[in-house]
């Protein structure tokens, strides 16, 4: 912050504004970087925004201009593989100019509404609010008087905005992949049913079998997200499919009781048997013999897009409704090597 000569007073955004003849918005997204933002508008902005001695290093103040400088995150599940990355996408993007206040209300719907009270209490400029697994939850209502964004679990009212990974696509690449490596006889292994991630998941793979000419061997195996699942699940498919090539697993930890198992039965992976995961959780895919290949949900940039909206939001743009599927990754590794 600046001050002007002789008054004493705090040079402000809405000062770099005036005098660079643009919008408290525009001035705002040209000192915060913004790709939307014309480079003569730009330019003029930052001129003005040093003429005037406006530091944007205290852009907080300034961007929200008279705002707390605060935004809210509410999660169901602080302790969840999900919602830790989704927080560190987000407070990288904020970058200091926004504070966080962090509710975990425990997967209680009191206990978040107690959270939901207390943020709005401290006067937050914007609320995003993480869910555990990507089923629709519960909107917070349409009558709060800040932005909210959903994440990871989209609002079950269109008219809020909602951001989630895109598990249709990521089932079709984990299939196209095996595919691509030689594999024509692809299994499937996956988490409990009730989960929208585990259906859209088969669904994706469904349908980049069906493009290819090709099906599921036996019928999709579904129980718990865990490495005892996977081992035992794969021990069945042995028994009754000798000859599968492939495994598209609903998760990395059932990918890690697959890969138990094929070792147990002297099934070689990648020469006999490609095994591939889901979630990409590093500590389980790298640690993995042979590596395992996995699809990345992306968390870390869902939660960076999550702030990015926010930061629309506050400078007064629409920043739209309905759900927005954010894309995934695949990331090779040994298990899944092409055939020679």
């Amino acid at each position: 912050m600046g001050v002007f000569e002789g008054s004493g007073r705090a040079v402000t955004l809405n000062d770099v504004a005036e005098r660079a003849c643009v919008s408290v918005a525009t001035a705002s997204k040209a000192l915060n970087g913004r790709k939307d933002v014309a480079a003569l508008t730009r330019a003029r902005v930052l001129e003005a925004a040093n003429a005037l001695g406006f530091s944007p290093n205290l852009m907080a103040r300034g961007l929200l201009g008279g705002r707390t400088g605060t935004v809210g995150l509410l999660t169901g599940d602080l302790e969840g593989r999900f919602v830790i990355p989704i927080l560190a996408g987000a407070e990288d993007a904020f970058a200091g100019q926004l504070n966080v206040f962090l509710c975990d209300a425990r997967g209680d719907a009191i206990r978040e509404q107690h959270h939901l009270k207390a943020l709005l209490s401290r006067r937050v400029d914007g609320i995003i609010v993480v869910g555990r697994q990507t089923d629709p939850r519960p909107s917070l209502g349409q009558e709060l008087p800040v932005p909210v964004v959903y994440v990871y679990a989209p609002s079950d009212d269109p008219r809020d905005l909602s951001l989630t990974p895109d598990n249709r696509a990521g089932g079709r690449q984990a299939v196209e992949h095996l595919i691509a490596c030689g594999r024509v006889r692809i299994a499937h292994i996956s988490g409990d049913p009730s989960y929208a991630a585990a259906r859209d998941r088969l669904a994706g793979a469904r349908a980049a079998l069906a493009e290819a000419g090709l099906e599921l061997v036996g019928d999709p195996l579904f129980s718990t997200w865990s490495e005892g699942w996977g081992r035992d699940a794969a021990a069945m498919l042995f028994q009754r499919h000798r000859d599968i090539d492939a495994v598209f697993c609903g998760s990395d930890q059932i990918a890690r009781g697959v890969l138990d198992s094929a070792r147990d039965l002297g099934h070689r992976v990648p020469d006999d048997l490609a095994v591939i995961g889901y979630d990409n959780w590093e500590v389980l895919a790298t640690n993995s013999r042979p590596e395992l290949t996995s699809i990345d949900a992306n968390l870390e940039q869902l939660g960076r897009e999550a702030a990015r909206t926010i930061f629309e939001a506050i400078d007064g743009d629409d920043i739209g409704q309905g759900v927005r599927f954010l894309p995934v990754r695949l990331v090779i590794r040994g298990s899944t090597i092409a055939r020679r």
